[in-house]
């Protein structure tokens, strides 16, 4: 299967862009892998699950449990991904439904 980045992915959708390596706390340096600030909406894509990579492995899931509940307790909604689903196109729809754009003409 061709891999189409999301940012393409978005594009062809006709979805707002989205800023990548976004940093949303006001002390921490932590980053959103794709944010829309307008609308508080960030996705996390958590890569290597299905090798031990950091996301599956405790201390990667405890430190990325505090990031997420920090950006919620700032107001943000946040949704977790893995490569494969951005693959298979079912971000895409639960990014069109998180921004209220699903079967509208944009």
């Amino acid at each position: 299967m061709r891999r189409v980045p999301l940012s393409t992915q978005l594009t062809l959708a006709g979805l707002p862009d989205a800023q990548t390596e976004y940093r949303f706390h006001p002390v921490r340096k932590w980053r959103f892998d794709y944010a829309w600030p307008h609308h508080k909406l960030a996705l996390e894509i958590d890569g290597g699950g299905f090798v031990a990579g950091r996301h599956s492995r405790g201390l990667g899931i405890e430190k990325d449990c505090e990031k997420v509940n920090e950006a919620i307790a700032l107001g943000w909604r946040v949704m977790r991904a893995t490569p494969r689903q951005v693959r298979d196109g079912i971000v895409l729809n639960w990014i069109e439904r998180a921004l209220g754009t699903e079967g509208s003409n944009r």
